[in-house]
């Protein structure tokens, strides 16, 4: 007796957001230093959200 089994595989693709992204491009134009741009990518949002409520100007 043959067996016959559909086999469904998954493929998970990471990458860097867009968040992260965003942060790394203004922390290197704010700094000029690949490790705080590394850094702030790793908060990603949270250094955008930052970055913008700091840098406003009323």
């Amino acid at each position: 007796m043959s067996s016959n089994k559909n086999t469904t595989h998954t493929i998970i693709k990471q990458g860097i957001s867009f968040g992260a992204c965003l942060a790394i491009v203004i922390s290197w134009s704010v700094h000029h230093s690949i490790l705080w741009a590394i850094f702030h990518g790793l908060l990603s949002w949270i250094y955008v959200i930052y970055y913008v409520l700091t840098r406003q100007s009323l």
